[in-house]
């Protein structure tokens, strides 16, 4: 049989972690990953096993040699090269993660699991002990799957038992199976008529994450005869109103998108009786809770409910006591600590932004060619400036959320298909995104938090596999330097001395100090001896200099521009109108008593720091303001 080229195995990206000489493959089929040991021909999807690594928080933090990365199996493409194998399917057991005969107790230990509630049944470490008909597992073995994944075997014979789960665990683990295939189990028993509304619904955050869904649900659910639908905004509502007028057993949908559909009365959900909350603490970040309580609504309340959470903040635990009835909690690893995945190797790299660009051609030029690289922005311009920059000599493409759904499927599967290699992205990708061979995953600009970088870089290192990350640090995310020190120690990376002095000196190491204006909302950064900030806040005498306006941060010369969503009344001090203009206060628009006081203040105190009125604009002057003199108020500091 002829085997078409785009189905035939190919090299990973080359993982120098990986034991010699087993080699990385990914199979053509399915894109999943597998290894091969070209001495003894042995094909096999677990990962192979190697003598325990040294610490990593021991090695040198110097930025990784670039030689080795570049290693390529020339002779895979060249004359003579014997084709690479097809991975064997092997038996469905417990694999090598899993030691065979393990007790339930001995398996949760090894596997860091901790069920709470009553009468918790035993995990399924293989497959077959878990009795799912022929068909499923034939998918399952057709996918090259050897044993359940931790979350899977726990939260599989609870659903099966029809309880209500919250599972947390962190994304990649396996979530998606975890409470579709009890689904479809629950739909064979059932055996309702979907033509009457759907009998599962399986609610997702955000479009990619959703179509991901359905693509699971649409691989695994086949041999079974059962048909799913996803709507999600930002496409037309035709096509998908269509797929549901002919009858879906499964629904998968975005909050809003499956309100709008509700309200025009396009769906009924008075048969659902299998409820999942899928990505449960991201949709509550995004302001989904009422959407999501709305639907629940028309939800008959006899229901079985899985809610599915990397994180477990007080926002989740109240919604899941609201929705759950007596439910088991399955948690994969410490919940009460935000855990990176230790398989991706981190590196952190202080760096002003003017150096970021160059920093990272030089990343991208080490990488092998092909591999998948993941790079994240903070904003939809950086991702289209970058894209367009790399696009060319990388072949990179952006995705963020003003791009139409048809511009990020095509997006997405140009990725996929190593066409576009490079992806730039916000964090519309930073969860959900299943794509198993990513390689690298470059933090171009920092997150908005700590929980973000884990989710970021947990694109890479998915399915067994390993990974790498590049984190650029400038002094404005300085902010962050603590949680961080705490997420490289936990999963075992070196930490640069530059982030632990800064985490050290408040977040500024030992140069900058963190000063928070009266909302709490910004923060500021300021050198000794630099400007101060022109909040509702004392200036230490330890501080020179004056007050000015300008967006630029005057310590340590990063040059950067502040944050745009600055508040407009940020001066507390600043006068009511009406406003009159004052030459004491260098041509500033006062009230006529708080001018006639200028004078005064200015005599008394030539040197007094104060406060500068902030501009209205959203976007911020790039010119130093003039120096003001203050409003004869006392500032005191409120460092974080």
């Amino acid at each position: 049989m002829t085997v078409k080229s785009s189905d035939s195995p190919r090299y990973a990206p080359y993982d120098p972690s990986l034991p010699k000489p087993w080699r990385a493959l990914v199979d053509g089929r399915n894109g999943n990953l597998y290894f091969w040991n070209p001495l003894t021909k042995v094909t096999q999807y677990e990962r192979p096993s190697a003598s325990e690594p040294e610490n990593r928080g021991a090695q040198s933090c110097s930025a990784p040699s670039t030689d080795g990365l570049a290693i390529m199996n020339a002779s895979a493409s060249g004359s003579g090269q014997t084709s690479l194998p097809n991975p064997r399917v092997p038996a469905l057991t417990a694999g090598n993660e899993s030691p065979a005969g393990l007790s339930a107790e001995a398996y949760r230990r090894h596997h860091e699991i901790t069920v709470i509630g009553n009468h918790v049944p035993p995990p399924y470490t293989t497959f077959q002990s878990a009795g799912f008909p022929s068909e499923i597992l034939r998918e399952l073995q057709h996918a090259g799957f050897s044993a359940p994944t931790p979350i899977q075997a726990q939260s599989w014979p609870i659903a099966l038992d029809g309880r209500d789960i919250v599972a947390v665990a962190k994304t990649g683990s396996g979530k998606t199976l975890g409470y579709l295939i009890p689904g479809f189990i629950h739909l064979k028993n059932l055996g309702s008529n979907s033509q009457m509304g759907p009998l599962v619904l399986v609610l997702s955050p955000t479009r990619e994450l959703a179509t991901q869904i359905q693509d699971e649900a649409m691989k695994f659910g086949r041999s079974s005869r059962i048909s799913s639908v996803c709507l999600y905004g930002g496409a037309p509502k035709g096509p998908q109103l269509r797929d549901l007028s002919k009858g879906a057993h499964v629904v998968v949908a975005t909050p809003g998108r499956l309100n709008d559909i509700l309200e025009m009365k396009k769906v009924s959900l008075h048969q659902i009786s299998y409820l999942v909350l899928d990505e449960a603490d991201r949709m509550l970040d995004m302001g989904f809770e009422p959407q999501i309580r709305r639907i629940v609504k028309e939800i008959p309340p006899r229901r079985q409910t899985l809610m599915y959470t990397a994180t477990w903040p007080k926002e989740v635990r109240k919604i899941a006591a609201d929705l759950l009835v007596n439910p088991v909690q399955v948690n994969i690893g410490n919940i009460d600590e935000l855990v990176a995945n230790k398989s991706i190797t981190q590196h952190v790299e202080m760096i002003s932004p003017m150096e970021k660009r160059k920093r990272l051609e030089q990343i991208l030029h080490s990488q092998e060619p092909g591999s998948k690289i993941i790079i994240f922005c903070s904003t939809k311009r950086m991702c289209d400036q970058l894209a367009r920059n790399l696009g060319h000599q990388f072949g990179a493409n952006a995705i963020h959320g003003d791009k139409s759904q048809n511009e990020r499927d095509l997006v997405l599967n140009q990725f996929r298909t190593g066409k576009s290699p490079i992806l730039v992205a916000t964090d519309v990708a930073a969860r959900g995104l299943d794509i198993k061979d990513i390689r690298v995953v470059i933090n171009y600009d920092f997150p908005t938090g700590v929980e973000d970088y884990v989710h970021r870089i947990g694109r890479t290192g998915r399915a067994g596999a390993t990974g790498v990350s590049y984190t650029f640090l400038s002094n404005q995310d300085s902010r962050y330097a603590s949680d961080l020190v705490k997420v490289l120690e936990g999963a075992n990376q070196c930490v640069p001395s530059e982030l632990r002095d800064m985490a050290a000196q408040g977040g500024y190491g030992g140069r900058f100090r963190r000063w928070r204006s009266d909302s709490g909302a910004h923060d500021r950064v300021h050198s000794y001896g630099g400007a101060c900030t022109g909040s509702s806040y004392d200036k230490s005498p330890s501080f020179g200099g004056v007050c000015n306006d300008s967006s630029y941060d005057k310590g340590g010369g990063w040059g950067q521009p502040l944050s745009s969503g600055w508040s407009d009344s940020f001066c507390n001090h600043r006068p009511s109108p009406p406003f009159e203009r004052c030459d004491h206060s260098g041509g500033k628009h006062l009230d006529s008593q708080e001018c006639g006081n200028m004078k005064t203040n200015q005599e008394a105190s030539n040197s007094s720091p104060g406060c500068s009125k902030r501009s209205r604009s959203r976007s911020r002057s790039r010119s130093p303001s003039s120096k003001c003199h203050g409003w004869g108020v006392n500032l005191k500091a409120d460092p974080l």
